[in-house]
């Protein structure tokens, strides 16, 4: 069932699911068929990942040229790295925020804040921490793995969002380690590094929004990446429908009712149009 219905819909050779595929482009059909569900949905959802964000220029982390392939994981997110050689960590996290703060939402960004504003996407669930989402003006966005553009204390309760503050620029140029302006403990970022749990309240709250959508839309994730991995699953599993878009195969793919290869932006535009020409 599920390989009949990728067969029509994407390129490239599958050996999980066993076929040659020669279709080298979305097919139109199934376009019309993902716009029709989501047009039709009753409480679809997005759960995007990383390779959203990679036409914005922002490297992904396990893809082709992905961030990881010149930085060990293991030397710069991780607990154990930075209470090894946190100004190594935060040396390479000020350059990720320099990279990041430059990049702009993509047209997938922008085409998600547009169904959500039409009433199709009631939520965007976020593995990336990129901002681009909020930039795009997403209002309901869950972050499962934090925002690089907050800090918070080691010690205390203290947060903050450089970008809201206007900090941010200020505090790329210093070179000394950030410091609590409440107990004077060190900043590190708020985000989730690898061997941390994810932050209970979001993931909860994805969890929920999960068991009551009829549809996911997962756009550019690896799907390999747990719990995280677990939202369209608990989608499939209470009966709702998957769509993913994204450049190749992923650990979701085998669960999908539609799967859409190409770049997010440019399928994420064409569906808007057709879910707008839908809802006239």
């Amino acid at each position: 069932m599920i390989a009949s219905k990728i067969i029509r819909v994407c390129a490239g050779t599958s050996k999980r699911l066993g076929r040659i595929f020669k279709v080298c482009r979305v097919d139109t059909i199934m376009m019309n068929k993902a716009a029709e569900l989501l047009a039709r949905s009753r409480f679809a959802v997005a759960f995007t990942g990383a390779g959203i964000s990679a036409e914005s220029g922002i490297p992904t982390f396990r893809g082709f040229n992905g961030l990881w392939k010149h930085y060990r994981p293991e030397e710069l997110a991780t607990p154990e790295a930075f209470r090894r050689n946190p100004e190594l960590v935060w040396e390479f996290y000020r350059w990720r925020m320099g990279l990041i703060g430059k990049a702009k939402p993509n047209r997938a960004h922008l085409a998600l804040a547009e169904l959500e504003k039409m009433g199709v996407i009631k939520a965007v669930i976020t593995q990336n921490v990129d901002d681009l989402h909020r930039e795009a003006g997403s209002r309901r966005l869950i972050e499962l793995h934090g925002n690089i553009f907050r800090v918070r204390c080691t010690s205390c309760a203290y947060r903050e969002n450089l970008k809201d503050s206007g900090r941010l620029e200020s505090f790329l140029r210093e070179e000394k380690l950030p410091s609590c302006p409440i107990c004077g403990s060190l900043l590190r970022p708020d985000v989730v590094w690898f061997g941390e749990p994810l932050p209970v309240n979001a993931l909860d709250e994805a969890f929920r929004l999960a068991e009551r959508s009829d549809l996911i839309l997962v756009i550019g994730t690896s799907g390999i990446v747990y719990p995280a991995a677990y939202i369209p699953r608990i989608v499939k599993d209470r009966g709702g429908m998957v769509i993913e878009i994204n450049t190749e195969e992923s650990g979701i793919t085998p669960i999908v009712d539609i799967f859409l290869m190409g770049k997010a932006g440019e399928i994420m535009n064409e569906l808007v149009k057709r879910i707008g020409e839908l809802m006239k």
